[in-house]
């Protein structure tokens, strides 16, 4: 990555049902220059998405093209269909200034970090078990096979929470969205952001 990158990439990784992407839109409303990388994938689009903001659709002959030119920071394959996260623009916007979150599992977690180090770990965790049941039941989505599986896949997703360099426990809401608003402003005032950022400054201050 360019050494006048300012902006920072993020990888939030969490069981289903920990609250993920609530945290992660509530965020974005109340924090700015910061965004959600926008996936490619090969899967057919649903009524109501749109091309380029819920996801940029392309054909699997263009995907795999992709990934033979190394344009993914991390991809994988989700039963028949392909997804993954273009290198290209997250570098263009965090050399803009602005921080990029990638919604992603522990597995594309560990090929981004693999690619670009500096990347910051978030896991958003549940307060027990029993409240990620509860939370996957409340939804009123999947029956019971199908949330004894996402409890099973949620231990395996919780036990790479090492990996992470910062850990959020989503119990009270309000309390998990102002310690991930922390970690993003705690972030933009290390040296080496600061140190870019206000480069003209710091050089005026020791004339």
């Amino acid at each position: 990555m360019n050494n006048r990158q300012i902006g920072t990439l993020y990888t939030i990784s969490a069981p289903s049902g920990a609250g993920k992407t609530s945290l992660v839109n509530a965020l974005l409303e109340s924090t700015n220059a910061i965004q959600v990388s926008v996936s490619h994938t090969t899967r057919e689009k649903r009524p109501g998405e749109v091309d380029g903001v819920n996801y940029h659709f392309v054909d699997q002959e263009t995907f795999l093209s992709m990934v033979g030119e190394s344009a993914f920071l991390e991809h994988a394959q989700v039963f028949t269909n392909y997804y993954g996260t273009s290198k290209q623009w997250v570098q263009d916007t965090l050399l803009s200034g602005n921080d990029v979150i990638l919604e992603i599992d522990w597995q594309g977690a560990a090929q981004v970090r693999k690619q670009l180090p500096e990347t910051r770990s978030v896991f958003i965790l549940p307060p027990s078990r029993q409240t990620l049941r509860e939370r996957l039941t409340g939804r009123g989505q999947d029956g019971e096979s199908v949330i004894e599986a996402r409890m099973a896949e949620a231990k395996s997703e919780i036990s790479h929470y090492v990996e992470g360099d910062y850990i959020i426990i989503n119990d009270d809401f309000d309390q998990a969205l102002m310690e991930l608003r922390s970690v993003i402003y705690a972030e933009r005032q290390t040296l080496a952001k600061q140190q870019v950022r206000h480069q003209a400054l710091l050089e005026s201050l020791l004339a």
